[in-house]
């Protein structure tokens, strides 16, 4: 398999509206970013993917484009862009955009074009006639992925169209060779500005399968098998391809119920690639079913499941995303950690997944183990999915209030999406305004200027196992993975194993209890060569809670 530049990548993705003020009206902005870089650097990153900074109205903050061409004036102007870009590549980043493509805002000039039934622009969406006497029954049962029905009524053109996330979030019609021709356009603007790849988001969804025909039963995936995947998905991926072929960028899909079956699909490496990786969400519903609004207890055994799947079926065919937090998912010490043993925790889950093959993720405040945010009341939630899955949950009539309440409370994207903790100072140091979200009350101790000065924090020890990461890049990036103990519902251990028989080996406690450390002890070569720990010193007979050990054999004479 061809190593390439991306491959070897830790990215660091900023969600802008909550990173850092630059101009102190509250809310996230890219000259923050620009004061921020030597920071993102110090963490041995080698790029940064911005959640989306195009113009938006805000209804899903971002995902909702109106302009593919211009900065939302809340976050600045192109030129501000163009001095992160410049000042990201002057230090050795690179840096990757969002691009949302099978939806756009309902506030796009192509939309309200569309509406008004613009030669031009007329079949840029997807419209259709109402059904019944009156013409007002939906097209068919489909529903959206932001619950309720996928169609809404446009007064103005007298007609439904789709949208499989928020009413806001027309679904472009891709069976329109000029809508393709829109995404290339679009796609070549930020290409041939200097952006080195795109993050695309829901890709796989945007082939429908002609006719819409009624979906199966299952309310809030009810039509999905008409468009996960639709007929012309790869054929339209590949003329998307072409484009970046003519840059030295890369392409990472974003799929909902993806398997690596499936994403090999896409993926596996040869002439017919459409995308260089694929962003997977099944190794975060080890502690819940299928979405983590339906919450079930933390399942080492899951989690170890999932990376073995990755892992074993993309080895030297295709390559593997590695993340444990983004702008979709609560803080992962809240969720696979512990909150009592943050630090320790923090770095557990840092050992866990740097040393996987496939390039690397940090999403921001991760680095210093920021947590999910003590919502009290309802009010606390902005979030459009939160109040969808909140009405999900009361319909069915299987949740008391309370446990409603704190399934929203425990899998809210809110949690990500609080302001960045940069110091003890008020707003946490991100505004010298008033916040436009929460600051978590924990920010006087959890904050960066803190574990800058704290040599065992998570924050080093972040810039530690990313150094390591690199420095044995033979093994730890592109050795094949080797589960050990299994069976194992407490311990995660695992080998990466180089052409060379080079050996790293990762050992983790993953409970809040001390276990023995007999079999773990069984799964360290002779002669390893000890990395880093968690905890001082080298392993004892009995590994303390969260204690993360890496070792590295080097290869036979």
């Amino acid at each position: 398999m061809e190593r390439k530049w991306f491959k070897e990548l830790s990215v660091y993705q900023i969600w802008p509206r909550s990173f850092c003020d630059g101009n102190g009206d509250g809310v996230g902005d890219l000259k923050g970013v620009l004061g921020k870089l030597d920071y993102i650097k110090s963490l041995g990153v080698d790029a940064i993917w911005f959640s989306p900074v195009y113009v938006s109205p805000q209804n899903d903050y971002g995902y909702d484009i109106a302009d593919y061409y211009n900065i939302n004036p809340e976050y600045g102007t192109m030129e501000d862009f163009k001095a992160i870009l410049d000042g990201a590549h002057a230090r050795g980043m690179k840096i990757i955009m969002d691009l949302v493509v099978n939806h756009t805002s309902n506030e796009h000039e192509w939309f309200k074009k569309s509406a008004a039934k613009d030669p031009k622009y007329k079949d840029y969406y997807i419209w259709r006639p109402g059904r019944g006497k009156d013409g007002k029954k939906f097209p068919n049962n489909w529903m959206s992925t932001f619950p309720g029905n996928a169609w809404e009524w446009n007064e103005e053109r007298g007609e439904y169209y789709l949208h499989l996330f928020a009413v806001e979030q027309p679904d472009l019609n891709h069976d329109n060779p000029a809508v393709r021709e829109e995404v290339k356009k679009v796609m070549r603007f930020w290409l041939d500005m200097g952006v080195d790849g795109f993050r695309e988001d829901v890709i796989t969804y945007i082939s429908k399968r002609e006719g819409l025909p009624n979906g199966f039963p299952i309310p809030v995936m009810r039509g999905m098998e008409h468009y996960s995947p639709g007929p012309n998905i790869h054929k339209y991926l590949m003329e998307y391809r072409q484009v970046v072929k003519d840059y030295d960028a890369f392409q990472l899909g974003e799929a909902p119920m993806m398997t690596p079956e499936n994403a090999l699909k896409y993926i596996t490496e040869g002439k017919d690639q459409q995308l260089d990786m694929m962003f997977q969400f099944q190794h975060m519903e080890a502690d819940c079913f299928m979405t983590s609004y339906l919450r079930t207890k933390f399942n080492l055994r899951k989690l170890k499941k999932v990376y073995r799947n990755w892992q074993h079926k993309l080895y030297g065919v295709a390559w593997n995303t590695n993340y444990l937090e983004n702008h979709d998912q609560p803080r992962v010490i809240s969720r696979y950690g512990s909150e009592k043993f943050r630090v320790e925790s923090g770095k557990a889950l840092a050992t866990l997944y740097t040393f996987m093959s496939g390039t690397h993720f940090v999403y921001q405040g991760q680095e210093i183990g920021m947590l999910d945010y003590p919502f009290k009341s309802w009010d606390d939630f902005v979030d459009v999915a939160t109040f969808c899955a909140k009405d999900i949950m009361e319909k069915t009539h299987l949740f008391s209030a309370k446990k409603v309440f704190e399934n929203c409370a425990y899998a809210a994207r809110d949690n990500a999406r609080t302001c960045m903790q940069w110091s003890a100072d008020a707003n946490a140091g991100f505004t010298t305004g008033k916040p436009w979200f929460h600051v978590n009350p924990n920010y006087k101790e959890i904050n960066v200027e803190a574990a800058e000065k704290d040599p065992d924090s998570i924050l080093h020890y972040y810039r530690a196992v990313i150094a390591l990461r690199k420095q044995y890049k033979d093994t730890a990036i592109y050795g094949r993975y080797v589960e050990k103990l299994a069976g194992s519902k407490k311990i995660f251990a695992y080998d990466k194993v180089a052409d060379d028989g080079s050996v790293l080996t990762v050992v983790i406690n993953m409970t809040d209890k001390p276990v023995s450390a007999a079999a773990a002890k069984k799964c360290v070569p002779d002669g390893a060569k000890h990395l880093i720990s968690n905890y001082k010193g080298f392993m004892a007979d009995e590994l303390k809670p969260y204690e993360a050990h890496v070792w590295y054999t080097a290869k036979k004479q």
